[in-house]
């Protein structure tokens, strides 16, 4: 399994948002998390890509458990292994798409020149190789998006977390994104997490689990 999650809790003063939540994906499994705004998915998508801590329970990704690592082996670890697609890209508006996609190859302090071609053969793959010296305002939204999973794959992370990766897209874009997935996972192995609302999108997926009363039914 690439993720096991154990008894996970999670507390917000008083709230209790997730209350023993279990779950393990195996690589290359495409896993979608649904439910009601509010139910806590995103708060579990966090946590299980070690953006925020539980309050209690386990989170093992590649069989490394996360808990055990200080704040700068966790900060490696998730460069190395992890890789995010957000509804809002988070792009830096300063840089070209190539660049953006470059980041955490850099920051891995992986050799420039290595990096730089990964970064241009992604987005080849992901046709956007006449895009590589646009910045973000100069993309339309589903492009900016496919230059976020370009980024997300640049280190060829273990696993993939996706909140929304459709949320802020139109129905084509998302179409576009939806055989995206697919293809990467069919085509690369690639496993993927995703938390969404497009049941489109869940209904592609291997599993689709929700979360009800801070759990997952």
């Amino acid at each position: 399994m690439v993720l096991v999650a154990d008894n996970i809790h999670k507390s917000f003063g008083k709230l209790e948002i997730l209350k023993g939540v279990n779950l393990s994906v195996a690589r290359g499994e495409i896993v979608s998390i649904v439910g009601k705004s509010g139910s806590g998915k995103s708060t579990l998508l966090h946590i299980l890509g070690t953006l925020d801590n539980p309050d209690s329970g386990e989170v093992s990704v590649n069989q490394t458990a996360v808990r055990l690592l200080g704040p700068r082996r966790l900060a490696a670890f998730r460069n190395r292994h992890i890789g995010f697609v957000f509804q809002f890209h988070h792009l830096l508006p300063e840089f070209t798409a190539l660049e953006n996609v470059c980041i955490p190859g850099f920051i891995q302090k992986s050799p420039d020149d290595a990096v730089k071609k990964r970064a241009t053969e992604l987005l080849d793959y992901l046709g956007l190789s006449h895009r590589l010296q646009h910045k973000p305002t100069e993309l339309s939204g589903g492009e900016q998006q496919r230059v976020a999973v370009a980024r997300a794959l640049i280190n060829q992370p273990d696993i993939i977390f996706a909140d929304e990766p459709t949320g802020n897209l139109d129905s084509a874009a998302s179409g576009d994104m939806h055989q995206l997935i697919r293809k990467l996972r069919d085509e690369h192995g690639q496993t993927f997490v995703i938390v969404t609302h497009n049941k489109e999108l869940a209904d592609l997926s291997d599993r689709c689990l929700e979360m009800q009363d801070g759990l997952l039914a």
